[in-house]
């Protein structure tokens, strides 16, 4: 299919559309969220490399900036970054919240970084929430030449610590750590330790926020605000094992940074999890990103002011079907006009992988063009 748009406007009316949280009574068309991603290099240069893994700085800039020449010609737009930072510039690894648990990350061949859990038993998650509460965090977080190096790249960069403001979230986090099945099991044969487990989790974070806040050269209390969640395995647990671990982590992480009613509350999780959509909207999430079957009408039956990341399916993406794309993106422009409200960020409700490419993306824009106006 020859696809044409007038990339010119399009861009322009995307900008309104972005507005208020995507909610901009001025928007004309829906808005886009898909910005691409550098995985999917590879794939659009036919260049050899592993989208999960290293790519040397060099050659990143080098993939990045011909993608964006390819990108400028058929979309009117540069879409990834082209500078990123000498190793001089990088601040040593600090410990993240897997460790604190006792996990190990690793990163494999072409299938990213895991996270492999530490403990199988009630009895071994007991000890090890004991040796949590023990732990002195700060300690264990920042290496030994934490003070050293950080000061070196201020005075000579001007840079300063990154502050926490997104983490794995505290089911996919205890699965990690614990099994998928011994946490629901869990949650029915011992209640007191689920949650101590999930209040530990809200502690930690917590803690581990306030110390980069700090770092960073925030007082307590007057950090920047917004904070988000990635836990695709929410949709493991029921709605009541759910509000009695999930829940509690987002509320409580949620009223610490962003109490605010603008504030950025946001959770992605790709999975079938429609079944949580009444307990996650009570934590008013000002946007979130679910899986390919949570759809807009059912999203926004529960909440109302959230932004939608979605809702097109990452595989139907990547197989670069125009036909398919479309549908899907006339499906949700549909969706969110028959609701009477604004608020769709078009985006693939999960990642955007290696393989899918720019004539698709614009497909998306073609979409939105015909189908996605207010």
């Amino acid at each position: 299919m020859n696809i044409e748009v007038n990339t010119v406007k399009f861009w322009e009316e995307d900008a309104v559309a972005h507005e208020e949280n995507c909610f901009s009574e001025k928007a004309k068309q829906v808005a886009l969220g898909i910005k691409m991603s550098d995985e999917c290099v590879f794939a659009e240069l036919g260049v050899e490399g592993d989208p999960w893994g290293i790519t040397s700085r060099e050659k990143r800039i080098e993939y990045n900036k011909r993608y964006n020449d390819k990108a400028e010609k058929i979309l009117g737009r540069r879409l990834l970054k082209e500078e990123y930072p000498t190793e001089d510039m990088i601040f040593p690894k600090i410990k993240r919240i897997g460790d604190v648990f006792g996990g190990r990350y690793e990163r494999g061949e072409k299938t990213g970084e895991w996270l492999h859990g530490s403990v199988s038993t009630p009895d071994g998650l007991e000890k090890l929430l004991n040796q949590v509460d023990k732990l002195d965090l700060r300690e264990f977080m920042l290496p030994d030449n934490w003070e050293q190096e950080k000061k070196r790249i201020y005075e000579t960069y001007g840079l300063k610590p990154a502050p926490i403001r997104h983490i794995r979230g505290p089911v996919t986090h205890a699965m990690s750590i614990y099994g998928i099945e011994n946490l629901v099991y869990l949650g029915y044969d011992e209640p007191d330790l689920f949650a101590r487990f999930s209040s530990t989790i809200l502690r930690v974070i917590l803690d581990m926020g306030k110390i980069m806040d700090v770092e960073a050269g925030y007082e307590i209390g007057k950090a920047p605000t917004g904070f988000s969640f990635a836990d695709d395995n929410c949709c493991l647990l029921t709605a009541d094992l759910y509000e009695q671990f999930g829940y509690p982590v987002l509320e409580g992480v949620f009223e610490y940074y962003c109490p605010g009613e603008n504030d950025r509350r946001y959770q992605h999780s790709d999975s079938e999890m429609d079944h949580l959509l009444p307990i996650l909207a009570k934590v008013n999430l000002t946007g979130c990103n679910f899986g390919p079957t949570v759809l807009v009408e059912e999203i926004r039956k529960y909440m109302p002011k959230t932004c939608i990341d979605g809702c097109l399916a990452p595989f139907t993406f990547m197989n670069n079907n125009t036909e398919d794309i479309i549908a899907e993106v006339k499906r949700d422009c549909e969706a969110i006009k028959r609701t009477k409200t604004r608020g769709l960020n078009v985006y693939t409700a999960g990642s955007i992988n290696n393989g899918s490419s720019l004539e698709s993306l614009k497909a998306v824009m073609l979409a939105i063009c015909q189908y996605g106006q207010y």
